[in-house]
């Protein structure tokens, strides 16, 4: 017995075994069989061979039974599926007198054979390829690929095709067509597309197995077959079916994004397709916004209304930092809101807060409480105030809440935490401005806490938080309190990462915060070519004059490159803004101190005493002042007086102490530098000079890193505190330790306190661990 689907060689394979015969070969074919009188035939003196039993009528089929019953030799070819008791029966019969055999697709060897018969010429190992990839290795299908042009349907097999589809009954026709489309759906989808009803499905997916049309094994219409099958369909009816299909899958209740891939693989550009691109945007339109960018251009190529995709567009480009048209598409109602939404983050993402404020009060809630840290960075707090009592959720309203805090940078940065616990667990649905992550970090900066910071920044990155947009300003900002706090590895990997393209593509806030982190390697190597490259990245962004606070401390480097670049036309009107927004927010503490500072570091630049002098007066003088702000204005005295010639080296070495103990070692070298070479006590020149040297070490990569050079292989420490770590390990005391290196017990102190924050030791047996750890570890590597 001899089984396979239509086309698959069952008469070839007949024919086979009638030449092989050695009795004579009696043939049965057609639904009435034939003029032989089966009754007649006796066993052993003839070979019945019939072909497609399940043609046969149940009368012919019965006879052919009993002959076989009785010892009549008998083969026979068949379809896979046994559809009647008749058919059962000679089945049976003729299992029992040999074997079966199951007609499959063909190897590589039998296909190979069959090309070459049908083109005359041996296949290339890409034809034949080819050809297995569009037939699925079936004969018949192979045939007709295999004398056509590459990627043409073959005439032969589209009207082969055309004639199965005229026969078969509606359900299983329509079937065929949306197998055509070769897309992966389930089979409630298929009987909502095909109008089919279960029990109807089932049958016409074995017909359709049966002829020959399916992928063996599997439910997919074979490559070629598909193709045939849509070349006979006219535009018209193509476009039904593939409403037929989208209407499926949005009913059956699926995801909209599988639906959307199964309609685009079909090419589907329909008014139903339309929508199911548009819901699978706005799937992803926070999650992916690429993505959903692609299915609403999709979704606008197959006919959708500009305006049902305007919104959810604009919040996938904002979240990208694309720039978005708010004019070209006429929208209403909540839509509108959502809009307005998304053009004040990107405001805000170009670094223009005022515009950014105005974009979002204009808007509808959650509008105004969006609008708070944007208010607040422009010094409209009266405005602030009203706006964070509007309506929004919840971690929006924490966030609005923390911003209003700002003043009070060690207040403000728990309420800031808080939010941004608030935003990761519950992601608002919209576009934000700034997330309070980054806020977070720029105030934690100000308040002299660089671990925060960096750990809210950790977190934001972690999470996602604010999208793809976000994930940049996340990182740089990473990177510039790193290099605050004198860790420039992260800065160069950054500057590194950023050039090019990916530089240029940078919304205004974030260029900006590149050009600083330039600006602060070059200043802390030494390089005034890159200093110059840094300030002609941002030379134009500052033109603009759209500074606001939150940008303060990262204008420091900018403006001292000004300084240092002589472009003084620059600086004042930059500084002037910012003087206003200080003073249009009361001059607090942390604010008026980081203006102050920034004076004071550009008329160092400049090496102009009686700027600094200025500047340091400005400091405000309070007994409780912060630490860091406490630390910033001592030094702001000492380094004024020391530009006019007066050091007082004690005092010059506390304070370098203090500034790096506020997480400012860098401007603690310098200032003990700038005090030795104006000291005229040479033993005073060398103090300053050596603790100078070990701020600027005091770093995992050190000043080496800000050019490029490999960092310490000690779990980032440096040379300096690798020699304390190795007589902490060996039990000597502070006084010890600084006597056997020539340094101050205060000098000690300070590294140690280094070496726990760079191994994040929070006691001395964590401490000695660790140590352990990183010094054994190196000791092995050598």
């Amino acid at each position: 017995m001899v089984v396979g689907v239509d086309g698959s060689g069952r008469t070839h394979r007949l024919d086979q075994l009638a030449a092989a015969a050695k009795l004579p070969v009696v043939r049965i074919a057609g639904p009435a069989g034939s003029d032989v009188d089966l009754d007649a035939v006796v066993p052993g003196e003839a070979l019945l061979l019939v072909d497609d039993a399940h043609l046969l009528d149940d009368a012919v089929l019965t006879k052919l039974t009993a002959a076989a019953r009785r010892g009549v030799a008998i083969t026979i070819t068949r379809r896979p599926t046994v559809d009647r008791p008749a058919l059962a029966e000679l089945d049976a019969a003729a299992s029992d007198q040999g074997q079966v055999e199951q007609l499959g697709p063909l190897d590589d060897e039998a296909l190979g054979a069959l090309i070459a018969t049908a083109t005359g010429q041996p296949p290339s190992a890409e034809q034949l390829a080819a050809v297995r990839a569009a037939s699925a290795g079936h004969p018949a299908v192979a045939v007709a690929v295999a004398g056509a042009p590459a990627g043409d349907s073959p005439p032969a097999l589209v009207a082969a095709v055309q004639r199965r589809l005229a026969k078969f009954v509606v359900p299983t026709a329509n079937l065929a067509r949306v197998l055509a489309l070769r897309l992966d759906l389930d089979d409630g989808v298929l009987a909502a597309a095909t109008g089919a009803s279960t029990t109807e499905l089932v049958a016409a997916i074995r017909t359709l197995r049966d002829c020959g049309l399916l992928e063996p094994g599997t439910e997919r219409m074979i490559p070629a077959v598909a193709q045939a099958i849509l070349a006979e369909l006219p535009p018209a009816h193509r476009r039904q079916l593939h409403d037929a299909v989208a209407r499926a899958l949005v009913d059956s209740g699926g995801d909209p994004v599988v639906a959307a891939s199964q309609l685009s693989a079909a090419k589907a550009r329909t008014a139903a397709a339309a929508e199911v691109y548009r819901a699978a945007a706005d799937r992803l339109r926070f999650t992916d916004p690429a993505a959903a960018i692609s299915w609403y251009d999709d979704a606008l190529d197959a006919g959708a209304d500009p305006s049902t995709v305007a919104a959810g567009r604009a919040e996938a480009a904002a979240l990208l930092g694309q720039p978005i048209d708010v004019d070209s598409v006429a929208v209403a109602g909540p839509d509108a809101t959502r809009i307005a939404l998304a053009a004040g983050a990107v405001a805000a993402q170009q670094g223009r807060a005022a515009r950014a404020a105005e974009a979002l009060l204009a808007a509808g809630p959650p509008g105004p409480v969006l609008a708070v840290p944007a208010l607040v960075a422009t010094g409209r707090l009266a405005e602030a105030r009203a706006a964070a009592a509007g309506d929004g959720p919840v971690a929006l309203r924490r966030f609005a809440e923390a911003a209003l805090a700002f003043g009070e940078p060690v207040v403000a940065v728990p309420l800031l935490i808080e939010a941004a616990e608030a935003v990761e667990a519950t992601p608002p649905a919209l576009v934000l401005p700034d997330t309070p992550h980054a806020l977070g970090a720029v105030v934690g900066v100000c308040a002299g806490d660089a671990a925060t910071a960096e750990d809210l920044l950790d977190r934001a990155l972690a999470t996602g938080a604010g999208g793809p947009v976000a994930t940049d300003r996340h990182r740089t900002l990473l990177a510039w309190v790193r290099m605050r706090t004198g860790r420039y590895d992260t800065a160069v990997a950054e500057l590194r990462r950023l050039t090019g393209p990916a530089l240029a593509g940078l919304p205004a806030r974030e260029r900006l915060l590149v050009a600083a982190l330039s600006a602060g390697i070059a200043r802390r190597s030494g390089d005034i070519a890159r200093l110059r490259d840094a300030w002609s990245t941002a030379e134009p962004v500052l033109a603009r004059r759209a500074v606001d606070l939150f940008q303060l401390e990262p204008l420091e480097e900018l403006l001292v490159a000004a300084a240092r670049l002589r472009q003084r036309q620059r600086i004042a009107p930059v500084l002037d803004s910012c003087e206003q927004l200080v003073d249009r927010i009361g001059r607090p503490v942390a604010w008026a101190s980081a203006i102050g500072w920034i004076r004071l570091q550009v008329a160092v630049a400049g090496e102009d005493a009686e700027a600094a002098t200025a500047a340091a007066s400005g400091f405000p003088r309070t007994a409780d002042l912060p630490p860091r702000q406490a630390a910033q204005a001592t030094a702001a005295d000492l380094w004024a007086r020391a530009l006019a010639g007066e050091v007082d080296p004690a005092a010059i070495l506390d304070a370098a102490d203090a500034l790096a103990a506020a997480e400012l070692p860098w401007e603690g070298s310098r200032l003990a530098g700038h005090a030795a070479i104006r000291t005229t006590d040479p033993a005073a020149a060398r103090r300053l000079l050596e603790r100078a040297r070990e701020l600027a070490e005091a770093q995992p990569a050190g000043a080496a890193a800000a050019t490029g050079a490999a960092g310490s292989p000690y779990g980032g420490l440096s040379e300096r505190e690798v020699e304390v770590a190795r007589l902490v390990l060996a039990g000597r005391t502070y006084r010890e330790i600084g006597g056997q290196l020539y340094l101050s017990p205060k000098t000690v102190e300070h590294h140690i306190a280094r070496i726990r924050s760079k191994l994040g030791a929070t006691s001395r047996a964590e401490l000695l661990a660790a140590l352990r750890r990183v010094l054994d570890d190196q000791a092995l590597s050598d």
